[in-house]
Formats: structure tokens, C-alpha cells, sequence
């Protein structure tokens, strides 16, 4: 009887231990779906809009589904869309932009682990002083240095190239990325940067032996960092590229603003969703490993 009872018992006390849903949790979930919204309804216009006719699109009618699903404005998108005289798609600013993606990857990256960890390991004099200018100068907007980098640029030679594309990224990014590796190897214990010294290790022979090897999750970071903000860059590559070294943003810009006849809204937005995917494929591939490097450089030491 004893053992009746307190099965009986066992449903009631589980029934005690739900908890109700709250009012404050009932208003999050609300404003977070309305915030998915706001953000999923133009895209999902635009992905529609991709694989429709134009004799569709006629119609006005936004937000319904195609009658008939077609590809055609993905092909000439990518291989035949007009910018400006020329009329190769955007396939040729996206090869170029692959070319300006990994020297601004390795000019910025190489330079700032190497400095950051210089700043956070090493006694430097004067190095409180550079680090503040480092920080005033990653607030900096850059319109107002525009000017000086075109100059400069210019004395070197290189204006309207893939190079001047290149280390105008990287002179951008250097001051954030410096302070990124700098916090994240200030938390290398001193003892292991003493011990490697006292077994003759140098300066460089230190970085790629022991600090590297330990910087994956940072890298990882810095590295999805760098890809959205030199693929999706518009102003730049625009000012420091020249006929035929242009990103692909650029392209896609001069296709909307270009237009013979009837606008192909179609061909624009499968164009703008071509441009996109890039970036997006590397944050779904490695968005696990930013959030473990950020949550590394949160709670290491």
C-alpha cells in the first residue's frame, strides 16, 4: 500500500516542480520574434525574388512564392550582368576579391599577432604610450585619414592595384587586431616566456614554437573578423581600386546602378545573394570555433 502511495505521489510532486512561464519571458520571446522578423522578411523577399521572372515580378506581388522556379537569374548574375561598359557578371569581382582577401589576411594577421605579442610578453619601453595611440587610432573614422592614405598610397606607386586594396585593409585594421592579441597573451603565464629564454629561445623562435601553437581560438576570431569586413568593404575598394582591380561589392553597386531597358530586379537581387555567400559560408563553418575563442580569451587564466 505503502509503495501505491507513493507512486501516486511521484506525478503530483513533478507537477510542483514545473515552473510557469513568466510575463518578462513571454515579452522576450515575443520582441526576439519580431526582431527575426523585421530581419528574415527582406531576405526572404530577396531569395524569392532571385528565382522568379520578371513576368512574376509584374505582377506585384512581393511575398508570394514563384509559379515558376527558375535559375536563369543566377546565371546571368554570376557570368553576363552589365557593370558599367563592361559585361562579365560578377564572377570577375569576386575573383578579385579573393586576390585582395588573403595578402589583407596575412599583412594584417602577421603584423598584429607579432606586435601584439611583443606589447603583452616582452618589456618595451614606451609601450604604454603606443598602446594608447593604438587605441585612439582603432576609433578613428576613416574618412577623416582618407585623404593622407590616398597620398600615400600614391608615393608608393601602387594606387589603383589589388596591393593598394590590400594594405589599405590591413593599415585599418592593425590597431584593433593589436589590441585583440595583445589581451589575449597578456594572459600567458610569465613563466613559460622565462623558461623559454633561459633555453637560448629568441624572440621569433618563442612566437612560432610555443605562443602560436597557443592561439587557435584567437586566430580563429580575428581571422572571421577579417573576412566579413574586407569581403563585404565597399568605400575602399572603390577609392584604392582601379579599372579591372575592383571587389565585388563594387561590381554588384555599379550593376544595380547600371540598367539597359527594363531593370531586372531579378538578376540585382540574385547578384546581392551572390555576394553574400561567401562570407556566410565561412561564419557557418567556424561560428562554433568564434564562439569558443572568444569564450577562451573570456576565461583563460
Amino acid at each position: 500500500m505503502s509503495a501505491v502511495a507513493a507512486s501516486a505521489a511521484i506525478p503530483v510532486s513533478r507537477a510542483r516542480r514545473r515552473k510557469r512561464i513568466r510575463g518578462s519571458s513571454i515579452a522576450i520571446l515575443v520582441f526576439l520574434t519580431m526582431c527575426a522578423a523585421f530581419v528574415s522578411l527582406p531576405l526572404y523577399v530577396v531569395i524569392v525574388t532571385s528565382f522568379k521572372t520578371m513576368e512574376q515580378i509584374a505582377l506585384g506581388e512581393v511575398f508570394a512564392l514563384p509559379t515558376e522556379w527558375t535559375i536563369e537569374p543566377w546565371r546571368m548574375a554570376w557570368s553576363e550582368v552589365c557593370a558599367g561598359m563592361t559585361c562579365e557578371g560578377v564572377s570577375h569581382g569576386f575573383w578579385v576579391s579573393m586576390k585582395i582577401l588573403f595578402p589583407s589576411l596575412l599583412l594584417s594577421i602577421g603584423i598584429s599577432a607579432v606586435t601584439g605579442y611583443a606589447l603583452a610578453l616582452w618589456k618595451i619601453r614606451w609601450a604604454g604610450t603606443f598602446l594608447f595611440v593604438l587605441f585612439l587610432c582603432a576609433f578613428v573614422p576613416f574618412q577623416i585619414i582618407m585623404i593622407p592614405l590616398v597620398l600615400l598610397i600614391s608615393s608608393l606607386g601602387i594606387f589603383g592595384t589589388i596591393w593598394a586594396v590590400a594594405i589599405v585593409h590591413s593599415i585599418l585594421a592593425m590597431p584593433l587586431l593589436t589590441l585583440i592579441f595583445r589581451n589575449f597573451y597578456k594572459d600567458v603565464p610569465e613563466e613559460i616566456i622565462n623558461a623559454a629564454i633561459m633555453d637560448c629561445g629568441s624572440f621569433w623562435r618563442i612566437f612560432f614554437e610555443i605562443i602560436l601553437p597557443m592561439s587557435a581560438n584567437i586566430m580563429i576570431v580575428v581571422l572571421i573578423l577579417m573576412i566579413t569586413t574586407v569581403w563585404n568593404d565597399y568605400l575602399i575598394g572603390l577609392i584604392f581600386g582601379g579599372v579591372g582591380t575592383q571587389p565585388m561589392t563594387v561590381i554588384l553597386a555599379n550593376t544595380v546602378i547600371t540598367s539597359f531597358g527594363v531593370v531586372k530586379y531579378n538578376v540585382d537581387m540574385a547578384a546581392a545573394l551572390l555576394t553574400a555567400i561567401p562570407p556566410l559560408i565561412v561564419y557557418f563553418a567556424l561560428g562554433k570555433f568564434f564562439v569558443q575563442g572568444i569564450t577562451a580569451g573570456a576565461i583563460k587564466g
